[in-house]
């Protein structure tokens, strides 16, 4: 389809009247229908929430990466929080993107718990959705899932404790800035922010798939913008690409493209909480170079690239935003939990017709291979992707007919690495897993708990727009929601065991139990009903494995005190320029410094008529902080603020550190010190 006419048949439908579906499914239990709603329209609220986690001596999320240890900080990330309800009926939904690596089962489950405590059963599992960004260079350890705690290099309780904070400060905010508002839905396309890095997959898809993608990749920017009395308070765009525009060679926190992404909209206009969400992202790359074990692209930095890339992002969510128009509809959402691990597929949701099932969650070795166009270093550099148990090729197992039950069952043609379903003292990953439809007026969301390719995403918004009577391009596969499995990759791709078919996890046919029961869910809000919920994950957030251990008791650089400046810091200097400032600082995840009662971990000051200001904090894309232990001090840090002086800026300025040193007690004192004044002009 030609780019004038995809643009056209995008905005036609955006704001197409709710429809009808089919025969709901058998077991349902009554749930609201989605009314159109009433006179009075929608009610709106938006909310932001810090939600950084330790910034130093963390493993990180996203690589699996046993060197990728915290060294520092870049920007902060956040969880954004959206309310949008039918102001007659009450029905509401509550939308969370969080600059995160993954959401996992554990944010999940203690999120609808400290909901409940909080709001009662206003917000609960079915109109509930928290989604990541899917940044590798967040906080790893928040997972009750010993393979994902183990890849970050065990569980951190404090990390866990700020993510889920931010949390709630999100969803607060957004509760109590709750009124009359409207909501505007608005498309546009992409073409130039990610590539497929998985196309020898892509590629055994079926020619009517692959013509939906003629560049392999998914360009469709979808926005949504909540206003009240004509002021934008909140935006959310969605668009597949990965969160890998900084690599596995990044070891400070922050949250990528899509966090900058977000970074930019917000600085433009204070007002708006604007969210870069994702969606089937599963095999779009932002290193649009493809290079192996060297990404790049657009640019040879990966710095650049970010930039970049989240530029790319911002612009096209401004130019769906200003197509958008306002929606109408009710509100409706609907949750059940599928035990991945043994799910029964009829036929008719398979490419061969044959009954099907999926198998406990196994490893694959092209998994464990890595996404070769987006790291630098292999884990395990023996292994490729693309490694497939022979025999079972030998056997048949990429052709059809299917092969033997036997061979199903053990994930043909994966070669296996590690059975995490399977392994004691319980599975090691969590394999009873939420699947959900938010609607939203004329929007339909599709959550699932894993990252889709296009076309594996492509398939379940077909199933979708089918059962509830809408346009495709109103259904998007919410993807990375409420639970973490890895991938889903449709049969064909899982053939090829290219690093998403060895990552997903439950075996060739995956994607075909989430058809069916997506199926079954849409089916069932056709006709206003809800299925069972389901069996929920059981609470796992007892022993968890710590790979890093605690830290000693801080001590200064030899013949320095805390907070004194160590190295020469210049007078003066211009716009444009990168100041440096090293510090004896202490180690800084003694105390998670987030939320707006605490100064941060730095900051860059002007002098004016009142005194010291802020003018730059932590989270400003100008700054970073480096930590380090000097000398090989098992015990002494150093803490080096970075300043890219702005190019607008000059005046007396001076930057800031600010710390907290633990005792041999461990107790905790507030440290800090400053550069002296410098003259930017």
């Amino acid at each position: 389809m030609s780019d004038f006419s995809r643009r056209s048949l995008l905005q036609a439908t955006a704001v197409t009247a709710v429809g009808v579906g089919a025969l709901a499914a058998t077991g349902t239990t009554a749930a609201p229908a989605a009314a159109e709603p009433g006179s009075a329209g929608y009610l709106v609220g938006a909310g932001k929430g810090d939600m950084t986690g330790a910034i130093a001596g963390q493993g990180m999320m996203g690589y699996s990466d046993m060197e990728q240890v915290a060294e520092g900080l870049l920007q902060r990330t956040w969880a954004r929080a959206y309310v949008i309800a039918d102001a007659a009926t009450g029905d509401r939904i509550l939308f969370i993107t969080a600059d995160i690596g993954c959401v996992f089962t554990s944010h999940h489950m203690q999120l609808l718990s400290a909901l409940r405590r909080r709001y009662g059963n206003l917000y609960n599992e079915h109109n509930v959705n928290i989604n990541a960004t899917h940044n590798h260079n967040s906080c790893g350890g928040t997972s009750w899932d010993y393979a994902y705690t183990l890849a970050s290099m065990g569980h951190r309780h404090n990390s866990f404790e700020a993510e889920l904070a931010g949390l709630l400060d999100a969803v607060a905010q957004a509760h109590d800035s709750m009124a009359p508002g409207t909501v505007e839905l608005g498309f546009a396309e992409l073409h130039n922010a990610s590539a497929n890095r998985s196309q020898p997959a892509f590629d055994r898809n079926p020619a009517a798939d692959r013509k939906h993608f003629p560049e392999k990749i998914d360009p469709q920017v979808t926005a949504l913008r909540l206003r009240q009395g004509g002021r934008s308070i909140g935006e959310i765009v969605w668009f597949a690409t990965h969160g890998t525009s900084l690599t596995d060679a990044n070891f400070q926190i922050g949250p990528d493209n899509k966090g900058y992404a977000s970074y930019l909209a917000e600085q433009r206009d204070s007002g708006a909480i604007v969210a870069h969400a994702q969606t089937n992202a599963g095999d779009m790359s932002p290193n649009l170079w493809l290079r192996k074990m060297n990404p790049g692209g657009p640019t040879e930095s990966n710095r650049t690239n970010n930039i970049m890339i989240g530029q790319r992002q911002d612009h096209a969510g401004q130019a769906a935003l200003a197509a958008a128009r306002p929606i109408r509809g009710g509100i409706d959402s609907a949750t059940t939990y599928i035990n991945l691990a043994d799910t029964r597929i009829d036929g008719s949701y398979t490419p061969n017709g044959k009954a099907a099932r999926t198998a406990p969650a196994m490893m694959g070795l092209a998994s464990a291979a890595t996404s070769m166009e987006d790291n630098t270093r292999s884990q395990l550099a023996i292994l490729h992707e693309g490694m497939r148990n022979q025999l079972t090729v030998a056997l048949g197992a990429t052709a059809v007919p299917t092969p033997e039950p036997w061979m199903a069952y053990a994930q043909a043609p994966k070669a296996e690495l590690f059975p995490l379903g399977i392994l004691p003292p319980r599975s090691w990953v969590e394999q009873n897993l939420p699947i959900q439809l938010i609607r939203i007026g004329d929007l339909v969301l599709a959550a699932m708990p894993a990252e889709s390719t296009i076309v594996a995403g492509l398939r379940i918004r077909r199933i979708v727009a089918d059962a509830l009577k809408v346009p495709l391009e109103n259904v998007l596969l919410q993807g990375y929601s409420n639970g973490y499995s890895q991938y889903a990759t449709t049969p064909e791709e899982y053939a090829e065991q290219q690093y998403e078919g060895g990552a997903t996890l439950f075996g060739r046919w995956t994607l075909c139990a989430y058809m069916q029961e997506f199926d079954r869910l849409a089916r069932a809000m056709a006709r206003g009903r809800r299925l069972p919920v389901g069996t929920r994950p059981t609470d796992r957030s007892g022993l968890q494995p710590d790979l890093l251990g605690g830290q000693p008791a801080d001590t200064p650089m030899p013949g320095k005190r805390f907070g004194q400046v160590v190295s020469k810091v210049p007078g003066s200097a211009k716009p444009g320029d990168t100041l440096s400032v090293d510090f004896c600082g202490a180690y800084p995840t003694n105390k998670i410094r987030r939320g707006p009662k605490t100064k941060g971990y730095f900051a860059v000051e002007k002098h004016t008529d009142t005194g010291w200001q802020v003018a730059y904090d932590d989270d400003h894309e100008s700054t970073e902080l480096k930590w380090m232990r000097p000398g090989g001090s098992p015990s002494a840090s150093k803490v080096t603020v970075v300043w890219r002086v702005p190019r607008s800026t000059a005046g007396r300025y001076r930057i800031r550190y600010y710390g907290d040193a633990k005792s041999a007690s461990g107790k905790l004192t507030e440290i800090s010190g400053n550069s002296g004044p410098i003259e930017i002009g």
